[in-house]
């Protein structure tokens, strides 16, 4: 049996539909994709203020003055 991805599942069962729920299914996916980048700033605010005492080192400073 081929392998099929699951971008190529979709793509078929997308080209199964019919046309009057377009318009929905392109809500969803703009939807899916806000939510994933809603996701990945929540993650990196709340892993900001906890690696804060660490980049606020001497160290750190000493670390990257060459750069």
């Amino acid at each position: 049996m081929v392998n099929v991805t699951r971008k190529e599942l979709i793509l078929r069962e997308i080209e199964q539909v019919p046309d009057d729920i377009f318009e929905e299914i392109l809500d969803f996916i703009r939807f899916l994709r806000i939510k994933s980048r809603k996701e990945s700033m929540e993650t990196a605010i709340a892993s900001e203020s906890s690696l804060k005492k660490e980049w606020l080192r001497p160290e750190e400073d000493e670390a990257w003055q060459d750069l």
